[in-house]
């Protein structure tokens, strides 16, 4: 089997990752659960699928530093490949992203996330823990500024991973470092290039947060990402990455121009098949930005509490909706096309999946003959 059909084969199940590693089982993560879908790859399929993936730049990449990542449309399915170097040799994580980009509405949110974009400047941070979805929320916010309002949208991402189509506002893409060295010099430039909006896909330093701040204060809004469990956390984060001696000044920028945070986490709906954020909205408000300003993280749980006239979300609040609601937006699944012209393989399908043990992988045998999808749907139904 090909690269080709393992991806195929990951999509088909509705995974959200696969991995590859020299002479080892292909994983795929379904539902949270690794699932074995071939014996193994070899060191030269690995080698040769890293290279039509990252081209000679990215390989050349690995070559000097062990690793690189990338975003590509690989038969019909858009994905994020890192490629890495173990004790075995080559290795693949591809992250399968969804090839259309969809609104908030298309992402199954709720419609109050629509209310941070109709800012004119200021603060919008998406978190979550990794895989939590960050950044299909992001580009659902664009997506939905895009479709809704005439903005100068300017997005700096390492890699790119959505690619925007320019509706109602005109979206221009930077890749860090293929069209800028760095997200700082690309913060610098954008803001330059008479942006409405600056799209940051991640701050990973304090000099990039503190570029984003002043961006933020400027005239402008700007909506970022960041790992955390929680909105107290990412503020957190956000002021402790700084110098002590400069934590109350950037407290005090936060609390002046941030309009809101969403920190979220994925839930599965096994009733509808279907992987869901579930929130915690922060939104700016006169008890939001005193707290934030006397650095009273701990009580950031309790303003959202109280804050729902406010537009705000707890994690509790946000689950009761979910429980409530039944006009569900279901995925579509349709068959991965070759973007080269070549006829696509057929998908090997898997037969039984069997548990080891607590930590091993589900193992999948091939038989042609059943549905990929009807074996998706009895792993989360927990009868494998």
């Amino acid at each position: 089997m090909s690269f080709r059909v393992w991806l195929q084969t990951a999509n088909t199940l509705g995974a959200s990752d696969l991995h590859l590693e020299t002479d080892t089982p292909v994983l795929a993560r379904v539902r949270e659960e690794l699932v074995q879908i071939a014996d193994s790859a070899s060191d030269s399929e690995i080698e040769r699928a890293a290279k039509e993936l990252v081209r000679d730049a990215g390989w050349t990449q690995v070559e000097q530093h062990g690793s690189t990542d990338h975003s590509t449309t690989y038969a019909g399915i858009r994905c994020r490949v890192n490629v890495y170097r173990t004790v075995r040799g080559t290795a693949l994580a591809v992250r399968l992203l969804a090839t259309t980009i969809k609104d908030l509405r298309n992402c199954n949110l709720h419609p109050d996330l629509a209310d941070l974009i109709d800012a004119k400047t200021g603060l919008v941070i998406v978190s979550g823990p990794t895989g939590s979805g960050k950044s299909t929320t992001l580009a659902a916010l664009i997506e939905e500024m895009n479709s809704t309002r005439a903005r100068h949208i300017i997005a700096l991402d390492s890699p790119i991973e959505y690619l925007y189509s320019n509706r109602r506002s005109f979206i221009r893409q930077r890749e860090i470092p293929t069209h800028s060295p760095s997200f700082e010099q690309a913060i610098v430039d954008a803001l330059r290039e008479n942006p409405d909006v600056l799209v940051i896909g991640e701050m990973r330093t304090p000099e990039v947060m503190r570029l984003t701040l002043n961006a933020a204060e400027t005239g402008h809004l700007v909506i970022t990402t960041m790992h955390s469990a929680t909105c107290a956390e990412a503020l957190t984060r956000l002021c402790m990455s700084f110098p002590s001696e400069i934590q109350g000044s950037i407290r005090g920028q936060i609390a002046d121009c941030l309009v809101g945070v969403v920190c979220q986490r994925l839930d599965y709906l096994s009733a509808y098949g279907l992987r869901v954020p579930r929130c915690e909205i922060l939104r700016a408000s006169s008890a939001s930005r005193g707290t934030i300003r006397s650095g009273q993280f701990g009580q950031i749980a309790t303003v959202i509490q109280s804050g729902g006239e406010d537009g705000m979300w707890s994690f509790d609040r946000y689950d009761r909706w979910i429980r409530q609601k039944t006009d569900w937006v279901l995925p579509t699944k349709a068959p991965a096309s070759s973007t080269d012209g070549s006829r696509i393989a057929s998908t090997p399908l898997p037969q039984t999946a069997r548990q080891k043990d607590a930590h091993a992988p589900v193992e999948i045998a091939i038989d042609e003959e059943l549905d990929l999808q009807q074996i998706a749907k009895q792993i989360d139904d927990g009868k494998y």
